[in-house]
C-alpha cells in the first residue's frame, strides 16, 4: 500500500480532467451504473464541525475508493486549515488498499467546487452578469473564483457574518438583503443551521446553487423557497433525507416529487423559463470522490 502526502497528490491534479471525471460520474450515477454507500455522519457541537464518511464504485471499474473529510469551521482562528481527511483507493478485484491518499481535505474541497461549477452552467441564465456568495470560507473563495470564471462574471458581491472575512473574497461586500436583490445566481457556501435565503428575499428567475446544506441539522434555504422553486438534487435519496430538499419535506411543503438529478440534467439539458427559479441542492455524493480519487491515482500510478 501506497501512503501519498498532499504535495504529490496536488502535483497530479489536473482540474479540466477531474471536471470531466465528475460530471461523468453524476450522469451515470444517475442512470444506475453506480454503487455508493450510505453516507456516515458525526456532528460536533463545540467547536462547531462535521465528519463525513462515503464511499462509492462505478461499475465496470477495477478500483473503487472510500473517503473520510472532517470540516472544522473555527479552525482558522487556530491557525489550522478548516478541512482535512483522506481517501482510501482499493481495487474492485481482490478488495487490495492499492493507496491512501491524505490530501488533509483539499480534494473534497476542490471536488465540491467543481461540483458547483457544474450545476451553476446547468441552472444560470444566460447572460448572468452577478454572481452573489454567502459566506467567507474555503467554498467560498473556491466556489467564487470558478463560477466566475466558468460564466464570464465579473461583479461579485459576498455575505458573511464576518465582514472582514467576506472582504478577503474580493468582491464587494454587502447585506444579504442587497445580495439577494441584485445578483442573478447565488452559491450558498456555509454551515448554517438557520435558513439564510429566505423567500421574501427571491424574486422569479433567481438561481441558487446550495452547497453547504450537506448534512441533517443545517439549512441555508427556507423551505417556502424551495417550494417555489424547481429543484435539482445531486442525488435524490440523499437529498430527501438531508439537505435543504429535506427540510422543506419535513415542513410538509414539498412532497419529493419532481426532483431533478443532476446527472439527469447533464445528460438532458433543460432550457428553464426565464422567470423560473431554480435550486441546485447539493449535499455531496460519493461519486464525486470515488472520480477525483481515480483522476489523482491514475496518474500517480502511471
Amino acid at each position: 500500500m501506497r501512503v501519498v502526502d498532499l504535495p504529490e497528490i496536488l502535483a497530479a491534479t489536473d482540474e479540466d480532467e477531474i471536471m470531466a471525471a465528475i460530471e461523468d460520474g453524476f450522469r451515470r450515477f444517475s442512470a444506475g451504473e453506480a454503487e455508493v454507500m450510505a453516507v456516515g455522519h458525526l456532528s460536533f457541537a463545540d467547536p462547531i464541525g462535521d465528519c463525513h464518511s462515503k464511499g462509492g464504485w462505478l461499475r465496470g471499474d477495477d478500483i473503487f475508493a472510500v473517503k473520510l473529510a472532517t470540516g472544522f469551521y473555527r479552525n482558522d482562528l487556530l491557525g489550522l486549515p478548516t478541512s482535512n481527511g483522506f481517501s482510501a483507493v482499493a481495487s474492485a478485484k481482490t478488495g487490495e488498499i492499492l493507496a491512501i491518499l491524505h490530501d488533509r481535505g483539499q480534494l473534497t474541497d476542490l471536488r465540491t467546487a467543481l461540483a458547483g461549477v457544474i450545476a451553476a452552467r446547468l441552472i444560470a441564465r444566460p447572460g448572468a452578469q452577478v454572481l452573489g456568495v454567502v459566506g467567507a470560507g474555503i467554498q467560498a473563495i473556491m466556489q467564487a473564483k470558478r463560477i466566475a470564471a466558468a460564466l464570464g462574471i465579473e461583479e461579485i458581491l459576498v455575505w458573511a457574518r464576518d465582514p472582514a472575512r467576506a472582504a478577503a473574497i474580493g468582491g464587494e461586500v454587502v447585506t444579504l438583503a442587497d445580495l439577494a436583490a441584485r445578483a442573478d445566481l447565488i452559491v450558498t457556501t456555509t454551515p448554517s443551521t438557520e435558513a439564510l435565503i429566505t423567500a421574501d428575499m427571491v424574486r422569479p428567475g433567481l438561481r441558487i446553487v446550495g452547497v453547504g446544506c450537506d448534512a441533517p441539522g443545517k439549512s441555508e434555504i427556507a423551505p417556502a423557497v424551495m417550494a417555489r422553486a424547481r429543484i435539482i438534487v445531486d442525488s435524490r435519496v440523499q437529498c430527501i433525507n438531508h439537505g435543504d430538499t429535506a427540510n422543506a419535506i419535513a415542513a410538509g411543503l414539498i412532497d419529493g416529487t419532481g426532483l431533478i438529478e443532476l446527472g439527469e440534467l447533464i445528460a438532458a439539458p433543460i432550457a428553464f423559463a426565464e422567470d423560473d427559479i431554480v435550486v441546485a441542492d447539493l449535499t455531496g455524493v460519493a461519486i464525486q470522490d470515488v472520480q477525483i480519487a481515480k483522476a489523482v491515482w491514475a496518474r500517480l500510478a502511471a
